[in-house]
């Protein structure tokens, strides 16, 4: 039985961190030498930038990383989890993203 509980402690999930926009611009401003404020500023400026081209339907690929696109989601019939009635559920878009190789193979 010790085996088990063993086997089921190792199995459990790590505990995942988020890095967020601004600890990632600083770790960049660091690495090349700009202060925090510059590194900030140009994560937001990509971040706007892929915001704006994505929006035209703009497909944008950043080597190593990947692809993002916008991809559209035909209107369909779905069901309400509570009453288990159908509903239609409208068309949308959502964005889409497709790892590089480079990417796959280091996670």
């Amino acid at each position: 039985m010790a085996t088990k509980a063993a086997s089921t402690a190792s199995a459990a999930k790590p505990k995942t961190v988020t890095l967020s926009t601004k600890q990632l611009a600083n770790e960049i401003a660091d690495k090349q030498g700009l202060t925090h404020k510059q590194g900030n500023a140009i994560i937001e400026d990509m971040v706007g930038a892929m915001t704006k081209h994505l929006k035209k339907g703009t497909r944008i690929r950043i080597n190593g990383l990947g692809i993002l696109q916008v991809r559209k989601r035909a209107a369909r019939m779905g069901r309400n989890p509570a009453t288990g009635e159908a509903i239609k559920i409208k068309a949308s878009k959502k964005v889409s993203f497709r790892p590089a190789k480079e990417l796959k193979e280091a996670v």
